[in-house]
């Protein structure tokens, strides 16, 4: 696997194991979704600043189908909400944004080590 996709793949990875959902089932979706955005990646070379943003909203679209919304904003008490990915085109530079409040959260790949507000 490229450089890229593996970089992808690791932003990812850390974030599902912040979040206590790296299962078995989940990491394999994530593979599957590497394999897609390769090729996408192959027909559109200049588009691969925005595959780590693209990479993670691909997971959440299918967790949203399979599981439920992922991932739920750490911050917010008072309901159950989404972190989205901003910018919408996944990048450059993607960042977990708290779908109530607009506030940035985290970077990508850094869910669970950022300070609370």
């Amino acid at each position: 696997m490229t450089d890229f996709l593996m970089s992808a793949r690791a932003l990812v990875m850390h974030d599902l194991e912040a979040t206590g959902t790296a299962s078995p089932d989940v990491v394999s979706l994530l593979e599957d979704i590497l394999v897609n955005r390769r090729w996408w990646s192959d027909q559109w070379p200049a588009g691969r600043q925005y595959l780590d943003g693209l990479v993670a909203q691909d997971l959440q679209d299918e967790l949203l189908e399979r599981r439920g919304r992922w991932p739920v904003c750490p911050r917010c008490d008072d309901a159950l909400h989404a972190l989205y990915i901003h910018p919408e085109l996944g990048g450059p530079d993607p960042v977990w944004v708290c779908e109530d409040s607009g506030t940035v959260v985290a970077a990508l790949g850094d869910l669970g080590t950022a300070p609370a507000p």
